[in-house]
């Protein structure tokens, strides 16, 4: 692997330190990363990218799917050669065909930033073991989903997931079935960080951009309890069905008890959310390391990631059978999806563009949901929130004009926000999250399904109906 590493640390100090033209007008809101960065750029929404540069995002995707299933020796030992040659070929055609490096720079930016997140709460959360002594019923498996939903607006996805994967897996441990685990996907992973900033990605950019901390929670609190509602009920009528079916004649007495090991963990999980904060568009005072394509924020994670597995609990970590395939299977394959989707991403912000004076709150909430699915979710959000925006003469990067738009007609934003965060669960590229609970699983012994087998057995038939509903009550015909 050491290649394929140093391939990507050659192609990344090659963009950076190129000539750039700097920007004299840039809006002070951006982060830090991104508020200087300003080489050869298109407007997009006056000449898109070739939509023939999306086939290496779909021939990633099918591979994503179809290598586990159909040719699963030849992709467990090439996925990251397949991964970073995909990519590759979407970053030659910006450099020397399209002529846009700075999008190239801020895709970086962003994966970095989105695997310095990733790999600090992974490892953090690796140090902690939680050992719950009490009986796998319905009842007991459903209020952990809902405590991971919880926490999940404080501590993010991510670390929510990882925080009680392992524990959720050794509590079902003597009955568990695929559908345990793509339910916890489904709440604690996507649809439960839903309410704050802190819980997914796309609305920490909404805050960054200038929408209100708590602005979230305020409008879509009950939407969220609905769908939470909805999904544990279907998920309590599976899992009671399998209780019954394999409670044995003799069971073994539980104490209740709950275990903890590793707590001084904690104080790295709450170091590094803290850290997400450190940034030029929340706090002025934070300088930019530009032109690196990071900052004082992923040094922090980074260094977290490293002191914390370097000073954890040996005994948490052997408890937990911790090791880095679950974050390497990640970083390898998200730097192809990100780099492969910047076409496609830039097609549909063209498209939402062109168009916006007639997308209207039913148009949004599907198209940021459906895409949301099988691209990055917060780029995604941004592209329709730009659109939204437009219908009102308002500029996403104007910090005042968000905060008019944020107090003008609220169906808009509710309706990207919940679709950015939900329609996350509907895949298992949909959120970072998703492939890191996937692997750790698989890893443990459980075999879950396929990319289809996931969509076709669980998000069609589940969520789906679920999200008609939501779409119903609250968007239909609005806007």
């Amino acid at each position: 692997m050491n290649k394929y590493i140093f391939f990507l640390l050659i192609a990344t100090v090659l963009l950076i330190f190129q000539p750039t033209q700097l920007s004299a007008s840039e809006n002070p809101q951006k982060s830090q990363n991104t508020e200087v960065t300003q080489s050869t750029e298109h407007n997009i929404f006056d000449t898109p990218p070739s939509p023939y540069m999306v086939i290496p995002f779909i021939v990633l995707l099918l591979m994503i799917s179809t290598g586990p299933l159909f040719y699963k020796h030849f992709w467990e030992h090439n996925y990251p050669k397949i991964s970073i040659t995909l990519g590759s070929i979407t970053v030659l055609y910006y450099i020397f065909i399209f002529q846009d490096t700075a999008s190239l720079i801020h895709t970086l930016e962003e994966y970095i930033s989105f695997i310095a997140l990733l790999t600090s709460l992974f490892v953090a959360s690796g140090g902690i073991l939680i050992k719950i002594d009490r009986k796998s019923t319905p009842f007991a498996n459903v209020l952990l989903l809902l405590f991971g939903a919880v926490i999940s607006n404080l501590i993010g996805t991510t670390g929510a997931s990882m925080l009680l994967i392992r524990p959720y897996i050794r509590m079902n441990r003597n009955r568990i079935k695929p559908y345990h685990i793509i339910f916890f996907i489904f709440v604690v992973s996507n649809i439960g960080g839903g309410l704050t900033p802190i819980g997914d990605p796309p609305l920490f950019l909404g805050f960054l951009k200038g929408i209100e901390f708590f602005w979230v929670i305020k409008h879509v609190w009950h939407i969220w309890l609905l769908t939470i509602f909805l999904v544990l009920s279907v998920f309590f009528l599976l899992d009671y069905f399998n209780y019954k079916k394999s409670v044995s004649g003799v069971d073994k007495e539980y104490s209740g008890k709950i275990e903890l090991k590793g707590k001084k963990n904690f104080i790295y999980l709450l170091i590094i959310i803290i850290s997400v904060f450190i940034d030029p568009a929340v706090m002025s005072w934070v300088p930019s390391l530009h032109p690196l394509p990071f900052g004082i924020r992923e040094i922090i994670m980074f260094t977290v990631a490293f002191v914390s597995y370097k000073r954890a609990d040996k005994e948490a970590l052997k408890g937990n059978e911790f090791n880095f395939d679950p974050i390497k299977e990640v970083a390898y394959l998200f730097v192809g999806i990100f780099a492969t989707m910047i076409p496609a991403l830039q097609l549909v912000a063209y498209e939402t563009h062109k168009y916006g004076e007639k997308l209207t709150a039913d148009i949004f909430y599907w198209g940021t949901g459906l895409l949301s699915s099988i691209l990055d979710n917060a780029p995604t959000y941004l592209n329709f929130l730009s659109a939204a925006m437009g219908k009102f003469g308002l500029n996403i990067d104007n910090y005042q004009h968000v905060k008019i738009f944020e107090t003008h007609d609220p169906i808009y934003l509710m309706a990207i926000s919940v679709a950015a965060v939900y329609f996350g669960a509907m895949t298992y590229i949909g959120n970072g999250p998703n492939f890191m609970v996937k692997s750790i699983s698989e890893s443990s012994g459980i075999k879950l399904p396929s990319f289809f087998g996931y969509v076709a057995k669980y998000s069609i038939p589940v969520l789906l109906p679920i999200f008609t509903l939501i779409w119903y009550l609250f968007f239909f015909g609005r806007g």
